[in-house]
């Protein structure tokens, strides 16, 4: 999958723009991410294991690799708060 993902810096997501669509369509694979990101943020907060956030912004698909901070219903936390938008998250390994 990470051939068509950009690897990118946790430092430059906050200059990106993040259109308000979800990139995922099926019910399953929304919920399937949900609970990606729940078990992301216990090891990050427990392990500080860092994982691979496969995204899209407004331009091309992109992959960081990072601890994941804090996880709400609409955005994923990591360090120094940067955000990511939960709906245009591809995958998290």
């Amino acid at each position: 999958m990470n051939t068509a993902f950009e690897l990118i810096d946790k430092e430059l997501i906050a200059s990106l723009n993040f259109p308000k669509s979800d990139v995922l369509e099926d019910k399953e694979d929304i919920s399937g991410r949900k609970n990606d990101l729940d078990r992301a943020l216990s090891l990050g907060n427990l392990e500080h294991v860092k994982i691979k956030i496969y995204f899209e912004d407004d331009i091309s698909k992109k992959m960081v690799e990072t601890t994941i901070w804090g996880v709400t219903d609409s955005r994923v936390i990591l360090k120094q708060g940067v955000v990511i938008p939960v709906n245009r998250i591809h995958k998290i390994v």
